[in-house]
């Protein structure tokens, strides 16, 4: 399947209030028309809370939630959660099926200036989701800021996808950071943010975007609106940006490494 048709909802998020939030995301994908894919922020049920993981839904409700949503709407849906396992927290990004199959992937890179380090445990490794014949792959937040964690590999990924809890002071750096990850990658890049504010007294603007490899803004969520953005992109486009303008070819080779995980 060569395009996808991607809703990404840019909303407000009831703090610590896993089943308001699930139901006010059943409601906005309810009133929609069919997307191959829809994008929720970062901690979707909570906020981005450092007691989410031990206050809120557990990991079966969250991911049974994704799972009949998906399978009613015959939609793929992705957006992370803080989740409480056996050994530890964590801000887990779960992206679903329409046949109710899942993968995810762990935040790796947490929040030191919220002490998202003392309460979640990092992510060892990134992923690659495929779907429908896109290869994606998934970014929480902060990630944002690591360039060589996100680096393409011999053009490994068609998509990437940021969830984000990202405060409106610092949204010039979101929107300039989506901007070059999409074209140092040559892919499709897609940032979903929430708005409003959390108990914490931050406030988030959203900016919201759908990006193409080659660097053209194709969708932006206004600012500060709680709102639902779709466009339709095509794998194709990146397949032909990448053999018309191969810089790929050039990237430098390097193995990362780190005391995580």
């Amino acid at each position: 399947m060569s395009t996808l048709t991607v809703g990404v909802l840019q909303q407000p998020i009831i703090w610590m209030d896993g089943d308001a939030n699930l139901q006010h995301f059943s409601r906005l994908i309810a009133q929609s028309t069919h997307h191959d894919l829809w994008v929720l922020p970062e901690m979707f049920t909570t906020g981005f809370s450092m007691q989410a993981a031990t206050q809120s839904l557990s990991e079966a409700r969250v991911l049974g939630w994704l799972q009949a949503l998906a399978q009613k709407y015959d939609t793929a849906l992705c957006g992370s959660a803080a989740i409480q396992l056996a050994d530890g927290a964590v801000n887990r990004f779960y992206f679903v099926t329409p046949q109710g199959d899942f993968s995810y992937y762990d935040k790796r890179h947490l929040f030191r200036m919220a002490n998202e380090h003392h309460h979640y445990k990092p992510g060892a490794s990134r992923q690659i989701i495929e779907y429908r014949g896109w290869r994606i792959l998934p970014q929480i937040c902060y990630d944002l800021r690591f360039p060589a964690f996100s680096r393409t590999i011999n053009n490994d990924y068609d998509l990437m996808i940021y969830v984000a809890s990202w405060p409106a002071a610092r949204a010039n750096h979101w929107q300039a950071l989506l901007l070059a990850r999409a074209i140092e990658n040559q892919s499709w890049v897609i940032g979903c943010n929430r708005v409003g504010e959390d108990e914490n007294g931050l406030s988030y603007r959203g900016d919201s975007q759908i990006i193409a490899p080659e660097g053209e803004i194709i969708t932006s969520a206004l600012p500060a609106e709680a709102t639902v953005i779709t466009a339709t992109i095509d794998r194709q486009r990146v397949t032909a940006y990448r053999q018309a303008f191969p810089a790929w070819q050039d990237a430098d080779s390097f193995t990362l490494t780190s005391s995580v995980g």
